[in-house]
């Protein structure tokens, strides 16, 4: 069995990347070949001579909501925080599961007041109510308002990955989306497309390179670490996801003609191979997915990967290693470390080509 301990690594928290660069594409990226494990740190602006005419770039449009929300128990004045993570399917659209702290505090029935974005109680006399807990650990609870797009708007922060330790600031509600984010639906941000700005974009496309876009809304399962001795133990989470039909077709004509795909994330692989067949073929749907990527399954779908650098013993940092071999991964992580190179959502990236 495939021991987890085996994709552990030290990492000094000053190489934890708190804040994004200045300009998205100022960060630099660590080219890895994935044959020979050789390694080269570049600016990440030179990914566009990493593809070629015929090529096609694939992007996870998802959009963060601002989902992270604070309230008090209507009784007690006890505070709440709360991250929504999807409506509950088949319920009313005020219905939603959801991350509650403290637990404790989540009987059945209690109802919270919501706090504006100054954490004063609100108003308007907007409030959700416990509606019960579900086996994952998640709760289920009603809003005293369906819309949800108004409570967003009123209440909601962007909810940052933990590790960053801190609260979202004024500039983390453009920078932690990616430029071309249009499917709101999303715990956390497809960080690798972080790094992409309108003019790379624009240059990719001047050089001949098909530019194409799925949805995947990455849930909060994604900062979940794996706990279990094995790696073959761990339950992934589902995430909903759609690969437009057209975009499927894209993608088998460009392998058709012998020309490669460049996946942009983690969470566009994770949708390629949910829909791929055994040839590396792909077709369209709209579904859920658990899929659980960890070496020794070799990627179909994909010819290049950009992501950022994983947590260590995470499911992201095991789906990289099915490009490459894991020890080549884990040595060019090393070198990125000795270079001083920026760690997680806003850090750094690097290219297995």
């Amino acid at each position: 069995m495939l021991e987890t301990a085996w994709f552990d690594y030290d990492l000094p928290e000053e190489l934890i990347a708190r804040y994004p660069a200045p300009r998205r594409d100022e960060s630099r990226m660590l080219v890895l070949d994935r044959c020979s494990g050789e390694a080269q740190i570049h600016p990440f602006r030179d990914v566009v001579d990493y593809l070629n005419p015929g090529d096609l770039l694939v992007c996870n449009n998802t959009r963060v909501l601002p989902g992270r929300m604070f309230a008090v128990k209507a009784e007690s004045g006890a505070r709440f925080e709360l991250l929504l993570l999807e409506p509950c399917a088949g319920v009313s659209p005020a219905a939603w599961n959801v991350l509650l702290k403290p637990g404790k505090r989540a009987k059945t029935g209690v109802r919270a007041v919501l706090l504006d974005r100054k954490g004063r109680p609100n108003s308007v006399g907007d409030f959700f109510t416990v509606d019960g807990k579900n086996a994952d650990g998640s709760y289920r609870i009603v809003f005293s308002s369906a819309d949800i797009e108004r409570l967003h708007r009123c209440y909601g922060h962007i909810p940052l990955p933990p590790y960053l330790n801190r609260d979202a600031e004024a500039e983390d509600e453009e920078r932690y989306q990616t430029v071309y984010a249009s499917a709101p639906g999303a715990v956390a941000a497809p960080t690798a497309g972080l790094h992409f700005t309108r003019e790379v974009l624009s240059r990719i496309s001047a050089r001949g390179v098909g530019i194409a876009e799925l949805t995947l809304h990455v849930g909060a399962g994604t900062f979940k670490p794996v706990s279990s001795e094995h790696v073959e133990e761990h339950k992934m989470h589902f995430e909903e996801f759609w690969l437009p039909d057209q975009v499927a077709e894209q993608i088998n004509a460009v392998h058709a003609a012998g020309r490669k795909v460049m996946a942009v994330g983690t969470t566009t692989v994770r949708v390629l191979e949910s829909c791929a067949a055994p040839d590396g073929g792909v077709s369209g749907r709209h579904d859920r997915t658990d899929i659980f990527l960890y070496p020794p399954y070799r990627i179909r779908a994909v010819d290049m990967l950009l992501t950022n650098f994983h947590l260590p013993k995470s499911t992201l940092l095991m789906l990289v290693s099915c490009f490459c071999d894991r020890e080549k991964v884990l040595a060019a992580y090393e070198l990125a470390k000795r270079e001083k190179m920026r760690f997680y959502s806003y850090g750094d990236c690097m290219l297995l080509k």
